[in-house]
């Protein structure tokens, strides 16, 4: 067996307005438990959203088309959480703060038990929240001994 990866140290998205992003993800970050530093990388500015697993950081973009999730490259991101209430609770706090989220709901045809919401940022970005599902609590849970 090769070197396992225990995890995604960090995700990098470049966005068309930095401040603008900032605006949208400051207040959507904190509500999913994140922090956030800022600093100069190369001379310019970057902003980095963090919790004990994950960093997202923000980088201005030097140009070039608007995202496209259709498009090579990425097509969402999905952030998990710990069960259904958890997706409602973000949802209702997303709704609050003026975000358009989708109504949590089942998505069977990608689970028996995929529960979620999407949204998008600024840039057109697409951003989805999911409930910790049994297969992967499983999966998680059994992995030596499978």
């Amino acid at each position: 067996m090769g070197v396992e990866v225990i995890g995604i140290d960090h995700l990098y998205l470049t966005v068309r307005d930095l401040l603008r992003s900032e605006a949208f993800y400051d207040p959507v970050m904190e509500l999913l438990g994140f922090r956030k530093t800022a600093e100069l990388l190369g001379g310019e500015p970057h902003l980095f959203y963090y919790n004990r697993d994950l960093t997202l950081a923000l980088r201005p973009a030097r140009g070039g088309p608007d995202h496209d999730r259709f498009a090579p490259g990425l097509h969402h991101l999905c952030l998990r959480v710990e069960d259904n209430a958890a997706v409602d609770q973000v949802h209702g706090e997303l709704c609050a703060l003026g975000v358009e989220a989708t109504q949590p709901r089942l998505y069977p045809e990608y689970a028996p038990d995929y529960y979620a919401t999407f949204f998008s940022d600024p840039d057109g970005i697409r951003l989805e929240i999911t409930n910790f599902r049994e297969e992967r609590r499983r999966r998680t849970r059994d992995w030596e001994s499978s």
